[in-house]
């Protein structure tokens, strides 16, 4: 797999977090994809922790400003990078999934975009993986979107819509400019209707307190409408929603 790797991505280097689970697991047990920013200072220091025996944290692969790409721990191995997390019903995705970080400072540390060369580099690491181990569009996911109560990341400056146009994950393909007028309007009573959307999306809507269902709305408009994060459910929500259940 690594010569794999080092023909189709350029620059590909290796730097083994010690990490990860010692028992190889079948190939076909990874389903899912999931993308995360490193939420620290400078990328030195997210490098540091990610291959620290004392962080109790990594990745499989780590993009860095510049495009590069860095091996962490081998795709049959266990990385321990989505923590506590849920989708369709499914816990602990370390198990099952693949986990790319990027560099980026995060929410707490003056987010940024994320530049062409990392984004370059993500989408052919992307197209490699998502083809050997035969992930699906629907499997690819963010932090926040298995962890929303915890988690932000990688956040609305994220180009899901890019990189569904390049075959990875999903988007709706409603207009944006007739869903522009359904921002704001209430729902009304479709409110539960909404909900099970978000479930049959994959979301975990378990949680019996607003403040917890708000945080879930404001990772579901981070990733489908970033341009208002807003965390409350709105017309336009409910039919981006909507379009996303009827995706194969």
């Amino acid at each position: 797999m690594f010569e794999i790797m080092q023909k189709n991505v350029k620059k590909m280097t290796v730097n083994y977090s010690p990490n990860f689970n010692i028992k190889k697991r079948d190939k076909k047990k990874i389903k899912y994809l999931i993308y995360h920013y490193t939420g620290m200072r400078n990328e030195n220091l997210a490098v540091k922790r990610l291959t620290s025996f004392n962080s109790n944290v990594s990745c499989h692969y780590f993009i860095t400003k510049s495009g590069k790409l860095i091996q962490m721990v081998p795709d049959l191995y266990v990385a321990w990078h989505a923590g506590i997390s849920f989708w369709r019903n499914e816990h602990s995705l370390n198990h099952k999934s693949i986990g790319i970080e990027i560099s980026n400072p995060g929410h707490d540390h003056e987010y940024k975009n994320f530049n062409k060369n990392q984004i370059k580099c993500l989408v052919k690491i992307s197209k490699i993986l998502i083809k050997k181990y035969k992930i699906k569009k629907k499997n690819i996911l963010g932090h926040s979107d298995v962890a929303p109560l915890r988690k932000k990341d990688p956040g609305e400056k994220f180009p899901w819509k890019y990189l569904s146009n390049n075959k990875i994950g999903v988007w709706h393909s409603l207009n944006k400019n007739e869903l522009r007028l359904l921002r704001t309007k209430s729902l009304n009573s479709n409110f539960s209707l909404f909900i099970k959307y978000l479930k049959k999306i994959g979301y975990n809507v378990k949680y019996s307190k607003s403040s917890e269902l708000r945080k879930i709305v404001k990772v579901f408009q981070m990733r489908y409408r970033p341009e208002l994060i807003n965390g409350k459910i709105d017309l336009e929500c409910f039919q981006i929603a909507k379009s996303l259940n009827i995706l194969k």
